[in-house]
């Protein structure tokens, strides 16, 4: 379906705020997919129309970006966009396990969503949080140390309605067209809520406050500065 009047005159003044940020207009074009995907909760062909023409590019330059990147989607996906990893360290740790069981529970496969649209789920690969595998993502907000309970209970609560909390990161989750929002650049406030990182992410600064490590003071331009002792 077009996008109405009032949804592109709400585009082109994002868009331009995006823009503006850029030394070159083609140099927005990630954040302003992520801008359209925040409409439709997809990338649509719409979507592809107003970049392409708001950045002076073809459809065909913007239909290979969106190709590449697996961020953007080609099709609606659920309001809580559910992942899984199985990199190596998810993966050994029980990452395997926790997808095939939310396959069973949830009653269909990756890339699906529930008739209820409420969860849909992704097989990921590497989330770069190999310290808390098992890891799941929702809406890109980190859930830590999963289990195949766990990953259950999650999506029955995301199903239900009820609150759910990130291990890390704001205090509440927002649904997927606000994620994207958020990483086309419109910023919800909630980045200094929660923890930033978790216990294993902090035991180096731990270990150098117990010796009284610190760090050392740049030297000058082209000198390494000494080692603490």
């Amino acid at each position: 379906m077009p996008f109405s009047d009032d949804v592109l005159a709400r585009l082109d003044a994002d868009a331009a705020r995006i823009i503006g940020l850029y030394p070159q207009p083609r140099s927005a074009l990630l954040p302003l997919l992520h801008l359209v995907q925040s409409e439709d909760g997809y990338v649509s062909e719409d979507g592809i129309e107003f970049c392409a023409a708001t950045l002076g590019l073809t459809e065909a330059e913007v239909t290979g970006v969106v190709s590449f990147y697996t961020m953007y989607k080609r099709r609606p996906v659920g309001k809580y966009h559910v992942g899984v990893c199985t990199n190596t360290v998810c993966g050994v740790l029980g990452g395997n396990q926790i997808l095939a069981e939310l396959h069973e529970h949830l009653g269909m496969g990756d890339d699906e969503v529930t008739p209820d649209g409420q969860v849909s789920l992704e097989h990921l690969e590497c989330n770069a949080a190999c310290t808390y595998a098992p890891v799941m993502m929702v809406n890109w907000e980190f859930f830590d140390n999963m289990t195949p309970q766990s990953a259950r209970k999650l999506a029955d609560d995301l199903r239900a309605g009820n609150p759910v909390r990130p291990t890390r990161g704001p205090g509440r989750l927002v649904t997927w067209r606000e994620a994207a929002r958020i990483l086309a650049g419109f910023n919800d406030d909630l980045a200094t809520e929660g923890p930033a990182a978790g216990p294993a992410d902090l035991v180096g600064l731990e270990v150098a406050k117990e010796h009284g490590w610190t760090a050392p003071e740049p030297g000058p331009a082209g000198h390494q500065a000494k080692e603490p002792r």
